[in-house]
């Protein structure tokens, strides 16, 4: 996750999900909320930008296409929308952004002459409400019994649901009263995050509807906006579109209120993560660790005869050094600093749901965005969308392979910059291989995909004679359709890890982009190959390395007579 930035089946009557898709649309203008303007009889509300895959109330959603579903809401339900209209500035590479602003403002005087003003971001605070009238109106009400003064307000459409509005509160008051204030709004809001500053809100809201141009490009021609350094993954993680506090009425935890506040404070901690700050290490309740339990002693019977050999040997190391075990939940702070040692990739706590653009970008600077919350414990081997049993169990142990570590980076190093188009297509070629990927081993088959090694009953399905089993080719795999609501009618099979990066490359050849990119592992940062100056640059690093190549040739020609 979270990556992510996904419906698992973790058992046979709990059938596969899939991944969602939108197409990037021009953003509009943010509408002030309706407590805030009379709208006249009969005016519409802009169309959100996010298609959900399901119908709300009587809302009646979008057809979903088959190569945005590796995200989505019944698979990773709502990670499918491309929010990516950004694009490079012509005269500023990557640096000076034409932006327009998607929200409305609305600046209040406190109440009191001279009264004292805490620093911005100090304590502010967002939540989202439903845009209809009397709902904005109520919740400013709780910050007047509570004799909490706003210093500024902003409004921006909601990045989760198109019927809800997002509200950025800063306040002009004391931390007590702050805190209190935060506790009653928990009760008649979804609070998304707090002590958030509004330069961080500010860069959220013009990522959305942001527009520049790639510089040295043919007059005219852009591409959707792309972080070009690792610290910029703050602005995609955090760009999310459905958070894990929103529960679906057909969701096993809906009705549990304390399962509900568990999950709005997961939200809390993913929202406030910054690049370079440890993760937090989050103290699972008994409930939760009894249910991580339940999944893992379940899976790890099925392992021996059903997993990779490179999942099987790096399984154990996790037990040894991240604490895997049936009555311990492992720390992500744990898993990222293993997964640095063995293969160069790192996780990040991710609040919901990301669209698939934003959560390849994390895979291209080998990040992995996961969730840190637990399914519900009254039906342990289901969850609708992905828990942490499915990071863990799924994603991690993989990801400390070096071969699959770089075959999952080529995904998303291919993803910059692409077309929604050819992110769809590498959308489903994830989620064909990373997810629900196989290859033979020994003359057999084995399961490599995250969806398949977290769900006890796909897993057994995927390696049964019963399932349809072709090679995996990208140029054809990317039109496949990712099932929702079954297992999956096919599934595809490599020789190894190297053979299907190998294909994933060739493959990335067709995508149309006015430029190529190369991942700088000591700067973090991605370069753009689009001229003879910047191909130098790579030429004179490769030399060094081909130098250091040749110099252990010989010398293993001198004294090993190699």
């Amino acid at each position: 996750m979270a990556s992510e930035v996904q419906k698992r089946k973790g058992s046979e009557t709990a059938p596969v999900s899939s991944e969602m898709q939108g197409k990037n649309k021009p953003q509009e203008m943010m509408p002030v909320p309706s407590d805030l303007q009379n709208q006249k009889k009969g005016q519409e509300i802009p169309k959100s930008p996010v298609g959900l895959l399901r119908k709300r109330g009587q809302e009646v959603v979008p057809k979903m296409q088959p190569a945005m579903m590796m995200f989505s809401s019944k698979y990773w339900a709502r990670r499918g929308l491309s929010l990516d209209s950004a694009m490079f500035d012509q005269q500023h590479l990557g640096t000076s952004m034409l932006r327009r602003t998607s929200f409305s403002r609305i600046d209040e005087k406190p109440d009191k002459e001279g009264s004292s003003t805490l620093d911005s971001g100090k304590t502010a605070v967002i939540f989202s409400l439903k845009n209809e009238v009397g709902y904005l109106v109520r919740a400013l009400r709780i910050f007047q019994e509570k004799r909490v003064n706003l210093a500024h307000i902003e409004s921006r459409k909601s990045k989760r649901v198109n019927t809800e509005v997002e509200i950025y509160a800063e306040c002009s008051c004391t931390k007590k009263e702050f805190n209190e204030l935060v506790q009653h709004l928990k009760d008649h809001v979804n609070i998304i995050s707090y002590n958030t500053p509004q330069h961080v809100w500010s860069a959220e809201t013009d990522c959305l509807d942001c527009v520049c141009v790639l510089g040295g490009l043919p007059d005219g021609e852009g591409v959707p906006w792309f972080p070009q350094k690792i610290s910029e993954l703050d602005q995609c993680s955090h760009r999310v579109l459905m958070y894990g506090s929103e529960l679906d009425a057909d969701h096993p935890g809906f009705k549990d209120n304390v399962y509900r506040q568990r999950r709005k404070y997961f939200v809390e901690v993913a929202m406030n993560y910054k690049f370079g700050q440890p993760i937090p290490r989050i103290e699972y309740t008994p409930e939760e660790v009894k249910t991580w339990g339940v999944v893992f002693r379940e899976l790890t019977k099925l392992y021996p005869t059903h997993a990779c050999c490179e999942y099987l040997k790096n399984l154990p190391l996790l037990t040894k050094y991240c604490g895997y075990r049936e009555d311990n939940i492992p720390q992500l702070e744990d898993v990222s600093l293993f997964l640095r040692e063995r293969s160069g990739f790192t996780v990040r706590p991710v609040a919901g749901y990301l669209s698939p653009r934003d959560f390849l970008a994390g895979l291209a600077y080998r990040v992995f965005n996961c969730t840190q919350y637990v399914r519900h414990s009254t039906d342990p081997l289901y969850t609708p969308e992905p828990d942490t049993c499915h990071e863990l169990l799924g994603h991690v142990p993989l990801l400390a392979d070096p071969k699959f570590a770089q075959f999952s980076q080529e995904i998303g190093l291919a993803s910059l910059g692409a077309s929604d188009e050819d992110v769809q297509k590498l959308a489903t070629c994830y989620f064909f291989t990373i997810e629900f990927g196989l290859c033979k081993q020994d003359g057999q088959l084995r399961a490599y995909g995250a969806g398949l090694l977290s769900s006890i009953g796909e897993l057994r399905h995927a390696l049964s004679d019963k399932a349809l089993v072709k090679p995996f080719d990208p140029r054809t795999t990317c039109y496949q359709e990712c099932l929702i609501t079954t297992f999956q009618d096919v599934y595809f099979v490599s020789e190894s890890f190297e053979e299907a990066k190998e294909k994933m490359r060739e493959f990335a050849k067709s995508i149309k982009r006015p430029f190529s990119v190369y991942y700088n592992p000591y700067t973090q940062s991605i370069d753009l190959l689009k001229d003879t100056r910047s191909i130098e640059n790579v030429v004179q690093d490769l030399r060094s390395d081909l130098t250091t190549v040749c110099d252990a040739l010989g010398k293993m020609n001198k004294y090993l007579g190699i």
